[in-house]
């Protein structure tokens, strides 16, 4: 087949060899499939991608979520259990009538471990979640013994009290020769121990629903 000789005008087609024919056909066909896969099939795809993707996470969360209806029971029994031991917690909080009494406690503990108070200043409550914080600042004087004495002590008290920010550092000799303010002498190895005493207040909107909870698991046994 000679090209030369090819009448190329497109009014001519019909008059071209097969082959060439043929090829036309070929080029014109992937243009248009082409141009309707641009147009048209592409944003299809985009979709179906979309789609499957989130058939995935859609699965995901049924197996995630199957996992935890089988466990439903189980889970329910472990929130009434944290439900019932915040609920004991919470008991062992002060009310408001017995913040008073807590702090003569703690005042009575230090001297009954044989230290000297210099410093007993309680602070503003604190809010929390659902409970308030009661921080009290302290300083007392005595030896290591002592000192132990009065965290032990601390620890038990009928109420929930903590220790936190806690320094001890000796005192001076010539320190130690200065009377108190209780006109005492302070004598030679003693510790001054400085800390952050905290007990906490019972909310009432939360104790209800924990009591609630920790009668519902006494009726199961």
């Amino acid at each position: 087949m000679n090209l030369s000789e090819i009448n190329w005008d497109f009014n001519a087609v019909g008059q071209w060899p097969w082959p060439l024919k043929a090829a036309a056909i070929f080029l014109v066909s992937a243009s248009v499939i082409g141009i309707g896969v641009y147009f048209d099939t592409a944003d299809q795809i985009k979709a179906l991608n979309a789609a499957e993707q989130k058939e995935l996470e859609l699965k995901n969360n049924f197996e995630t979520k199957q996992k935890k209806a089988v466990n439903l029971e189980d889970y329910q029994d472990q929130l009434t259990q944290i439900e019932a031991e915040l609920y004991e917690m919470i008991q062992q909080m002060p009310t408001k009538e017995e913040v008073a009494s807590l702090l003569t406690d703690i005042s009575q503990t230090a001297l009954a471990s044989g230290l000297e108070i210099r410093l007993f200043k309680p602070s503003p409550a604190i809010n929390k979640d659902f409970y308030s914080e009661l921080p009290i600042n302290i300083e007392v004087i005595g030896k290591y013994q002592e000192l132990g004495l009065f965290i032990s002590g601390l620890a038990s008290l009928p109420r929930i009290v903590t220790v936190h920010d806690v320094s001890i550092a000796p005192k001076d000799k010539e320190k130690d020769s200065k009377p108190t303010k209780d006109n005492k002498m302070l004598k030679t190895g003693d510790m001054l121990m400085k800390a952050t005493v905290k007990t906490y207040n019972e909310s009432t909107e939360t104790a209800a629903p924990a009591k609630t909870a920790a009668s519902k698991k006494r009726g199961k046994k």
